[in-house]
C-alpha cells in the first residue's frame, strides 16, 4: 500500500529526476503521453503543461496513488504496468520511478517498442542506488533473526534490480532504437532528526510497512533509525546529505 502524503515528502526533490529525464525527450506535438505509475500525479499535470493538444494517459498500480491523482483533475486509471498496451497514437511513453519493482522488466521494454509508432519515445528513470546504506542496511535488519520470519516474503530490491545506464543503452540498441542514457548522483540535502528513515519510508520501505501491523512497524523503524544515523550523520547545520543515484533513457522507436 502506498502512502501518497508521505511520497510527497520532499516532494522538490524527489521530482528533479523526473524532469530531467523529460527534458531529453525531443517529441514536439505527441498526440497521446503514457504516464505509467504516476503515483499521486503531481508530475503528470506538467506533461499536460508541456503537450497541451495531447491525450492524457496515466495509470498506476495503487488504488490510493490513483485516487491522489484523480484528486488533481486527471483521468487515471488502476493498472499494472506489465499489463499496459500502447494505443496506436502513442507517441511518449513516460516511466518514472516504476520499473525497478519489475522483475525481467527488459522484455517488457521489448514488448512496448513492438507495440509502438515509429517515432515514438520511451523515457525511463530508475533508482541506482540500491547497494547504499539506505537499503542495505534495510535488508540487512530483515534477514536478521528477529525479523526474518516476518519477512521472509517481503521483496527488498538487490542492485540487480536495474541495468547501468550502458545495458539499457545496449538493450534499446538492439531493439532498434535511438538512445540517450545517463546517470545522476544528487546530493540531495535532508532535514530532521530521522532524515533519511523519513525519505525511504515512503518509497523503498513500503513493503515492509505492508507486511507488519503497526505496532510491529514502528519497532522495524526503531531498530533501523540508529543504523542510518551512524551511515548518515548529521551536519552541525542540522543538513544530512544523502546520495540519490538515478538512471535514466530516453530512446526513440
Amino acid at each position: 500500500m502506498w502512502d501518497p502524503e508521505k511520497y510527497l515528502d520532499y516532494a522538490d526533490l524527489r521530482a528533479r529526476p523526473f524532469y530531467d529525464l523529460i527534458a531529453r525527450i525531443g517529441a514536439v506535438a505527441p498526440r497521446r503521453v503514457a504516464d505509467l505509475g504516476c503515483g499521486p500525479g503531481n508530475l503528470t499535470v506538467d506533461l499536460g503543461k508541456r503537450w497541451p493538444s495531447a491525450t492524457l494517459e496515466c495509470s498506476d498500480s495503487s488504488p490510493e496513488m490513483v485516487a491522489a491523482a484523480r484528486s488533481r483533475g486527471l483521468d487515471a486509471a488502476v493498472l499494472d504496468v506489465r499489463d499496459w498496451t500502447p494505443a496506436p497514437d502513442t507517441d511518449v511513453v513516460v516511466s518514472n520511478a516504476v520499473l525497478q519493482w519489475v522483475p525481467d522488466h527488459e522484455s517488457l521494454l521489448r514488448r512496448w517498442v513492438s507495440e509502438l509508432p515509429p517515432g515514438a519515445f520511451v523515457a525511463v528513470q530508475v533508482p541506482g542506488n540500491f547497494d547504499a546504506p539506505s537499503h542495505a542496511l534495510t535488508r540487512e535488519l530483515a534477514a536478521s533473526p528477529a525479523w526474518a520470519s516476518r519477512l521472509a516474503d517481503v521483496m527488498l530490491r538487490e542492485d540487480d534490480a536495474v541495468s547501468s545506464p550502458l545495458g539499457y543503452a545496449n538493450l534499446m540498441a538492439d531493439a532498434g532504437c535511438r538512445v540517450d542514457a545517463w546517470e545522476t548522483t544528487y546530493v540531495q540535502p535532508l532535514r530532521g532528526p530521522l532524515a533519511v528513515l523519513e525519505w525511504i519510508t515512503g518509497t523503498a520501505l513500503r513493503p515492509v510497512r505492508a507486511a507488519l501491523p503497526d505496532e510491529e512497524w514502528e519497532r522495524f523503524r526503531a531498530e533501523l533509525a540508529p543504523r542510518l544515523a551512524e551511515a548518515y550523520p548529521a551536519r552541525p547545520d542540522g543538513t544530512t546529505w544523502f546520495e540519490f543515484r538515478r538512471v535514466f533513457f530516453v530512446a526513440q522507436v
